[in-house]
């Protein structure tokens, strides 16, 4: 497995997205579906065989059973070499406090680090922008974080261009992790040029956009139970289009899509890594196989998706 850096710690450039584990992402209406503790097992377990060696969860991914269940398996496997990245923003529970206020996150931190069951977490992510909260004094947190050896680096997620130069300004953010793939490409316009002008890491997460790239979901068929689309469709409705389908026709007569797709992604010299999130072991292969693009390639597929 390929190795970069984020905010100097090598990480994988294939990384594991744990934010099915024991709900679907931080949506409440959604914690306690997801994977189960014993599904999560096996997919850490594949994703460690496979030589992918960061994981990323957050406080709020399934009201905290995301990292309880990573905690639980690094008990039980004691892994030498893992690297954690984890975020808070979104409440816990229904109705629970949320943001970036520093005494939040200062207590946030300490609630992950007993729910994964160590002292400190390799990378930290502040999961959204919080308009009420400068980021210098959630930056000013932070810093006391890394100087208490709780935290070693950390970013911002989920930004736009200005955010992102406001937070560059205020503290060391170190990389950005926002979506990014064939069907969403906002990142282009702002984020990314900023990225690599400042010497920025990037990491794309929903790199398949919920399945869309995969070619599970078909124009005239109802979308498979248990799929984003049947449980939390509304981030891709606006997807649903002939227009959509025909691409997604074209990308697949030229292989398989899931591969295309993250080897587009892998084969962009901005981005750092991919934050995968599978449900079953054998969708990891998509991933494992993604051999670079070379320069005709990747730029017929932009063209195909522009």
């Amino acid at each position: 497995m390929e190795r970069a850096y984020l905010g100097g710690v090598a990480v994988s450039r294939v990384v594991l997205g744990c934010g099915n584990f024991g709900g679907i992402g931080s949506a409440p209406e959604l914690f306690g579906q997801g994977d189960s503790l014993e599904d999560a097992f096996v997919l850490m377990d594949a994703a460690w065989e496979a030589g992918i060696t960061t994981f990323d969860t957050a406080d709020a991914y399934g009201g905290g059973r995301s990292e309880s269940f990573i905690g639980e398996w690094i008990r039980s496997r004691r892994p030498d070499g893992l690297v954690l990245s984890t975020k808070t923003f979104a409440p816990m529970e229904a109705g629970a406090d949320h943001g970036l206020a520093p005494a939040r996150v200062k207590r946030q931190v300490a609630s992950s680090l007993q729910r994964l069951g160590v002292e400190w977490v390799d990378l930290f992510i502040t999961h959204a922008w919080d308009s009420d909260v400068p980021i210098a004094e959630t930056a000013g947190a932070l810093d006391e974080l890394v100087a208490e050896g709780k935290i070693g680096a950390y970013g911002l997620s989920n930004v736009d261009g200005a955010q992102l130069q406001e937070g560059l300004a205020a503290g060391s953010f170190a990389w950005v992790q926002n979506s990014y793939s064939l069907l969403d490409r906002d990142v282009e316009r702002e984020v990314l040029p900023l990225c690599e002008e400042h010497g920025l890491g990037f990491e794309a997460f929903s790199p398949l956009t919920g399945g869309w790239l995969t070619g599970k979901y078909r124009r005239a068929a109802a979308p498979p139970a248990g799929s984003r689309m049947t449980l939390r469709p509304e981030p891709y409705e606006h997807l649903r289009t002939d227009e959509t389908f025909d691409r997604l026709e074209r990308l697949e007569a030229m292989g398989d899509p899931a591969t295309l797709a993250l080897a587009w992604l892998l084969s962009d010299p901005r981005v750092t890594a991919i934050v995968v999130g599978p449900r079953r072991p054998e969708q990891l292969a998509p991933a494992l196989n993604a051999a670079p693009l070379d320069p005709g390639q990747r730029t017929e597929l932009s063209e195909l998706f522009s």
